[in-house]
Order: C-alpha cells, then structure tokens, then sequence
C-alpha cells in the first residue's frame, strides 16, 4: 500500500493559519488511504484525490457485484448520499471491492459513481485492518472478521481512522442511520 501522505497536502498548502491545522489533519487521513482508483479505472493523482475528498464525509464501502445483499442495498445506499448532498452534506463513499476481476470493479463503480481501492492487495489489506470481507474470502482471508458485505466504515477526517461501523449485511438500509453526518470530525 503506497501511501498519498506527501503528495496530497500539496494540494492542501495555505498560508492562513486557521486552515493550516486542518491542513495537517487531512494530509494525516489522506495519507492513511491506499492510492485510489477513478470510477473509470484510472489511477488518482494526490491533488486530484485531496479535491475530490475537500469536505466531504467519507466512507469506505466494502461490497461486491455477485452479493444480492450488496446489490439491493445499493439504491439505499445511492440515494442515502443524494440527500446528505441535498442537505449540503456531501459525502464521498470509497468503494473496497470483493469483485473477481477490475472489469467488474470498473462496471460497479460507473454505475455507482464511486473512486475505488484498487482490487488485490491493496483491497485486501483494508479488508483486514477493518475485519470486513465476503465469506467466499474466509479462505484467503481467514475467519476473524466482524462482518461480511455490505458494510461501511466511516472515517475520521484527523487520522483516517474509524469514526463509526455501518453494518448493512445485518442491518440493510436501516445501517445508514448510524452515519454521524453531523459530527464535524468526518469532514475532511
């Protein structure tokens, strides 16, 4: 996992001493991130990435395109992002794939409008620092996890650590209640 860490506060220089702290906060959470990927499949650049993420409420999304589970959770979910922008409260949802192939991460996430984990390692190592994989993956993985897909782990925009769990496989679109839109430590 190549870390943003230098790259990204580029994008987050400011003179003013206000937004300096904030500054190094979310150089701190962006450098917590693997490098990302478009929904298109493309790499991210560090600036592009600090941009896209500049404000927002950010979730790591932990899914997969063969999961029924995953895929009626989707509109829920999709809509669930549409009215905190509505709100004024943008959030920006990290899709971590346990897809077979890239084609199928690329196709979910057009579809969903999401920036992406690359699929394999780096997948992977979210996967086990979070203890959120499918069951199919129980063998590659091991049994230690704390849930299978969907899921979401919402990030604190300081550390990029875990702020709050969603647990949609057990909880479906009710999960998203839990989400702290409000707390102003998920802004990044």
């Amino acid at each position: 996992m190549t870390p943003l860490f230098p790259l990204a506060c580029l994008a987050f220089v400011n003179a003013r001493t206000s937004l300096q702290t904030r500054t190094m906060c979310q150089c701190a959470a962006l450098g917590s991130l693997p490098s990302l990927k478009t929904s298109d499949g493309s790499d991210m650049k560090a600036e592009e990435l600090a941009g896209e993420l500049k404000g927002k409420r950010v979730a790591l999304y932990f899914a997969a395109g063969w999961c029924p589970m995953c895929t009626s959770f989707e509109p829920s979910l999709l809509k669930f992002r549409e009215a905190a922008g509505s709100a004024g409260k943008d959030v920006e949802i990290i899709y971590v794939p346990s897809d077979r192939s890239e084609e199928d991460v690329i196709k979910r996430t057009t579809a969903m409008g999401m920036i992406s984990v690359p699929i394999g390692k780096d997948a992977d190592e979210m996967k086990k620092k979070h203890k959120i994989w499918a069951g199919s993956e129980c063998m590659k993985l091991g049994m230690g996890r704390r849930s299978g897909v969907p899921a979401l782990v919402v990030l604190d925009s300081k550390s990029g650590d875990e702020m709050a769990f969603l647990p949609a496989e057990s909880k479906g679109a009710g999960a998203l209640g839990s989400w702290p839109l409000d707390d102003d430590g998920c802004v990044w």
